[in-house]
C-alpha cells in the first residue's frame, strides 16, 4: 500500500495543491498529515483527496474549534488530536509532531513506522525495527518543499519535492 507522508503546511494553499494532486497521481491510500495544517481554509483543500486522511495538530494548531468544524464536514480526515497510534494491514504506526517523541518511541521496538514533522527538514533514519520519517515541509519556508511516498510493504520510500 503507498502512502502520502507530510507536514507542516503553515496555510501554503498551492503547495497543499500539489502535493495532494501528485498523491492521488501515485495512486496513495492514505495520506498521513503530521501537523501544522493551521487554518480551517486549508481542509478542503486536504479533503481533495477523497480517500482516508490522518491529521494531528502540531505545535501551531490555530483555531482548534474551527478546524473541527471545517473537518466534520470531511468523513474522509480524521483528527487525533496531538497523536495517533494506529494499526493498518498489521503494521504499527505513531504520528507525532516532534522528532525527539518518534526517536524515543521507535527506541520502544513497538513501531514498524513513526511519521513526525517540526523541524521543516527531511530526515529518514531505521532506528531499531521502526523506519522514522521526517518528510520535510509542505510550507517551503526553510528549503524546498516536499513530502514522501511510501509503500508499507516493501518500506521503500520516494521524497517528493514541490
Amino acid at each position: 500500500m503507498k502512502v502520502a507522508i507530510m507536514s507542516d503546511s503553515h496555510d501554503s494553499i498551492p503547495n497543499l495543491q500539489k502535493a495532494v494532486e501528485i498523491s492521488i497521481k501515485e495512486k496513495c491510500e492514505k495520506i498521513f498529515h503530521c501537523g501544522d495544517l493551521i487554518s480551517p481554509f486549508m481542509v478542503p483543500v486536504l479533503g481533495k483527496f477523497n480517500k482516508e486522511i490522518h491529521l494531528i495538530l502540531g505545535n501551531n494548531p490555530g483555531d482548534i474549534y474551527l478546524l473541527v468544524q471545517k473537518i466534520l464536514e470531511y468523513p474522509n480526515i480524521k483528527l487525533h488530536g496531538e497523536n495517533a497510534f494506529l494499526e493498518i494491514e498489521d503494521y504499527k504506526i505513531a504520528m507525532v509532531h516532534y522528532p525527539k517523541i518518534a526517536y524515543a518511541l521507535a527506541k520502544t521496538e513497538e513501531y514498524d513506522f513513526i511519521f513526525c514533522g517540526h523541524t521543516h527538514k527531511y530526515e529518514i533514519k531505521e532506528i531499531g525495527k521502526s523506519l522514522v520519517i521526517n518528510p520535510g515541509e509542505i510550507l517551503g519556508k526553510e528549503g524546498t518543499p516536499s513530502f514522501v511516498i511510501l509503500d508499507l510493504k516493501t518500506r521503500k520510500y520516494e521524497k517528493i519535492t514541490l
